[in-house]
């Protein structure tokens, strides 16, 4: 059951970098409980949506809130109630699966560290490499280890950009197994896509940002299958 109340709120978020327009008054919410999942073309600027969104990139101008309360840049509030998985995994290659875990809960102040580590690391598969350093870890690895370190501060809202990218049938069937459990906790989750059988089976609702705008928005409803979603997104595109 979702709840009601905006987790997360965008206001005509604009970014330009260099002389380039990259987001355009962007605006959209992110309820209580949701999975939203924003989709769109090569270009359409997803990857500066999300680096604005997570506080990695400082909006041109436009407003972050969540839960009520703007958001700067690098801030405690986003650092705490924010988990973002990215292209970049942030870990340290010298170190082992525990202790990176170990340096990120140093960081968020997670109590009950080496315990949740531990529980995290059998999740995700990853229990009997806990000691051996990362560097030389394959891929698949190296995302079990990543969405570990997003899940060690337990976020209110999680950010995945583009999250099932490389990554095997298992690891895949892991990483939706674990989104599921967060969604039925209530976590609210934005995920970043281009696997549109990943969004139809993970997403509530589903927006498209394309040319830097948000254009459509559309409820998954139980009628709306997979052929279905693919046919509105090609003729929402095809429109701009």
């Amino acid at each position: 059951m979702k709840e009601l109340g905006n987790m997360l709120e965008l206001k005509n978020m604009t970014k330009i970098l260099g002389d380039k327009l990259i987001l355009k008054n962007v605006s959209l919410v992110l309820n209580k409980g949701e999975t939203l999942a924003v989709i769109g073309p090569n270009g359409a600027g997803k990857s500066t949506f999300f680096k604005c969104t997570v506080g990695l990139l400082q909006p041109t101008s436009g407003d972050i809130i969540i839960e009520g309360q703007k958001i700067q840049k690098n801030s405690a509030e986003i650092k705490r109630k924010i988990g973002f998985l990215g292209h970049e995994s942030f870990l340290y290659n010298t170190l082992t699966p525990m202790e990176n875990l170990k340096f990120y809960g140093k960081l968020f102040k997670v109590k009950n560290i080496d315990e949740k580590a531990t529980r995290l690391l059998k999740e995700v598969g990853l229990h009997y490499f806990k000691e051996i350093p990362i560097r030389s870890f394959s891929r698949g690895m190296m995302q079990r280890l990543a969405i570990a370190r997003v899940l060690l501060a337990e976020p209110d809202i999680l950010m995945l950009d583009e999250p099932h990218t490389g990554l095997d049938q298992e690891a895949v069937a892991l990483l939706n197994r674990i989104i599921k459990q967060k969604q039925t906790n209530g976590t609210s989750i934005l995920i970043i896509s281009h696997d549109f059988d990943q969004v139809h089976e993970l997403a509530d609702r589903v927006t498209i940002l394309n040319k830097g705008r948000i254009t459509e928005t559309i409820q998954l409803t139980s009628d709306i299958d997979l052929p279905k979603m693919k046919d509105w997104y090609a003729e929402a595109v095809a429109q701009k």
